[in-house]
């Protein structure tokens, strides 16, 4: 395929994607004081209790202008399919002198962080309390994109560097990980310049990068013991597949095997376009862990 037309079909599946109307939960709940420490919850469609939950972090570069409402239809989707779902929303980037650059920054240091970690942590009480029809031994975390990369983290915080805030004293309660199209590994992203260096802003300062790189950066959180599989459109454009690549050979080095489901003619979009025969695939790698 040429050039021209990867960016068409890129372009296409992009505005199919976002052409969803945005799908209202059945409850919120704060998990903290800022507006954006909210959680969204969407019930089985199918009223079964005893759900898996699925907990979504959405992506977009970890920018402001990206919220939670455009994975909305994807939550639906998800509960269309039996899971209960909890959408997470946390804090983006902004104009924070610290990390300077123009344009919308991508991330806050420590705060997309702080919320990603405190949402998770208020999760079981809050789903118990706003999604009685979950059951919560059997969670899954699901993240697109930058979203990918916080959910491999959330996994994580138990091999976090000592002394990390976020860290936790023992592996996090989870069935397991999708990832779908994840920024996983920060090398790669930054040498292929993902998302215009969303990677180098999210992290700050040059001075600060590699230190919070150790901190940040799910290639260098391994191994998880947690059960891992990555879904990876080819011929995405906005995450390569190199990144997703880099990713799952990291882990092998540490010893554990990610599971990597690479779909033909598939870009970034199609895994969380519920019209997309991609978005089914990324259900049934939940359901596998899931169920």
């Amino acid at each position: 395929m040429s050039d021209s037309a990867a960016r068409d079909r890129d372009a296409a599946e992009t505005e199919s994607a976002f052409a969803h109307p945005v799908v209202a939960p059945d409850r919120s709940a704060a998990y903290g004081s800022h507006p954006d420490q909210v959680i969204d919850f969407f019930a089985p469609r199918d009223g079964r209790t005893g759900a898996p939950l699925v907990v979504v972090l959405h992506g977009g570069a970890w920018r402001a202008p990206y919220d939670r409402h455009h994975v909305s239809p994807f939550a639906d989707f998800l509960a269309r399919r039996g899971f209960a779902v909890a959408s997470v929303e946390y804090r983006r980037g902004s104009e924070i002198p610290q990390q300077g650059g123009a344009g919308p920054v991508a991330g806050r240091w420590p705060e997309t962080f702080d919320d990603v970690a405190a949402a998770m942590d208020a999760l079981p009480v809050l789903a118990a309390r706003e999604l009685p029809q979950a059951d919560i031994r059997r969670t899954v975390v699901t993240g697109h994109s930058a979203g990918g990369q916080l959910a491999l983290w959330a996994a994580a915080r138990h091999v976090l560097p000592l002394g990390s805030p976020w860290r936790l004293p023992a592996p996090p309660p989870l069935r397991g990980v999708v990832a779908l199209a994840p920024i996983g590994d920060f090398t790669s992203a930054v040498e292929l310049d993902v998302c215009s260096g969303a990677v180098r802003q999210l992290l700050g300062k040059e001075a600060d990068f590699e230190e919070r790189r150790l901190h940040a950066d799910p290639a260098e959180l391994l191994p998880t013991g947690i059960a891992t599989a990555v879904v990876q459109g080819v011929d995405d454009l906005t995450v390569p597949q190199a990144v997703a690549e880099a990713f799952v050979d990291a882990a092998a080095k540490a010893g554990e095997m990610v599971g990597l489901t690479l779909l033909d003619a598939v870009g970034h979009f199609p895994l969380i376009d519920p019209s997309a025969d991609a978005c089914a695939v990324v259900a049934e790698e939940i359901a596998q862990l899931a169920w």
